[in-house]
């Protein structure tokens, strides 16, 4: 049965875009930065689909959300959200990432064991109404009233348009694996994909090990860098990379990076890094996943000597959840000194207590 709303899929959310400080003024509605999977809701009457970001279907995995939407939201209506997975830590992403699995049975077996919660923040739909073109205050008090009553595992998103509490929010909701806050415009329409709100983040810095890098998919330049820190044993984990340099940039370090290639795989801590059973609890590049989808992940040892600082929002566990940023070379810093305990780890706030979600 095809779907017969005013808004059908695929839908290309809208969007944020990053700013250092946080937005001030009147007409602004500010929400936590939720870190899970964006989903667009389609609901009509029986029929209902999630779907993606990138315009992919998530139906399938996460049947314990379908059957809450089934008995909670209206019949007829298009929600723009985010799927999550609240742990007593707060939001586990890579639990959320788990759900991903092709097989039916696993799909079912991680719903009940890891199950998963829908945060509603936009209005796209209303029964034969488009609520697109309509200004987000107006969109989101149509939100409220619809989804005023819902229960675990759906939600409505805590928002204000007050300043000094979403200066709040930004500082005490990280522990609970929040990374920012974003700002919204009362009077802005919804425009799929593009980028019209703003996000602000937490950002830090750390000096990390140089262990290896990835060439440019254009070929020749450099792409990004392989970062690791040490543990309190003194091994070398993979936890993440820094990229996004521009062109020049990219030639640049080819040069500034070729001294460090010679014998790189003599005593390398990751040269066996393949060997996964070899390797247990710990963190090594270069595997596929249901995530590279295809990509090369190929990479280049270079002696761990070289260390350089990066900015960085958010940590998920024992690694970046985005790509860090390169700010500097530090050739005064021993590589053996570069070790999570310089990490700023924020203590965990627990979900229902911030925004009373019992």
């Amino acid at each position: 049965m095809a779907l017969t709303l005013p808004v059908k899929p695929p839908v290309s959310p809208m969007l944020a875009k990053a700013v250092k400080t946080m937005p001030d003024g009147d007409g602004i509605l500010y929400e936590p930065k939720w870190d899970g999977f964006r989903c667009i809701v389609f609901r009509d009457g029986d029929e209902i689909e999630l779907g993606s970001r990138n315009g992919r279907p998530l139906t399938r995995y996460f049947p314990e959300v379908v059957d809450a939407i089934r008995a909670q939201f209206p019949e007829r209506l298009v929600v723009d959200g985010e799927l999550v997975i609240v742990s007593g830590a707060g939001l586990d992403f890579d639990a959320l990432q788990l759900r991903l699995h092709p097989a039916a049975s696993r799909v079912h077996k991680l719903a009940a064991e890891i199950p998963a919660s829908f945060v509603a923040f936009d209005l796209l739909a209303l029964d034969d109404h488009d609520a697109r073109p309509l200004p987000l205050g107006d969109r989101h008090q149509v939100l409220v009233d619809v989804l005023s009553d819902l229960e675990p595992p759906l939600y409505l998103s805590p928002s204000t348009s007050d300043f000094d509490q979403a200066v709040d929010w930004f500082n005490r909701f990280e522990g609970a694996g929040f990374d920012g806050v974003i700002a919204k415009r009362l009077s802005d329409p919804y425009k799929e994909g593009e980028r019209i709100q703003f996000k602000v983040k937490h950002e830090r810095t750390a000096d990390c090990v140089v262990a290896g890098f990835r060439w440019h998919k254009s070929g020749g330049v450099i792409g990004s860098l392989l970062l690791g820190l040490h543990d309190g044993e003194g091994r070398l984990h993979h936890l993440g990379v820094c990229g996004a340099f521009s062109n020049a940039r990219r030639k640049e370090m080819v040069e500034e990076l070729e001294p460090y290639r010679e014998d790189a795989l003599v005593g390398h801590p990751w040269r066996d890094w393949a060997e996964a059973a070899a390797h247990a609890g710990q963190r090594l590049p270069g595997g596929q996943s249901r995530w590279s989808a295809g990509k090369d992940m190929s990479w280049e040892p270079l002696r761990p000597e070289l260390v350089c600082e990066v900015a960085y929002d958010h940590l998920q566990g024992d690694r970046f959840r985005h790509a860090a940023q390169f700010r500097r070379w530090r050739p005064d810093r021993d590589p053996s000194s570069c070790t999570y305990d310089q990490l700023e780890v924020v203590a965990p706030r627990e979900l229902a207590e911030i925004f009373n979600l019992q």
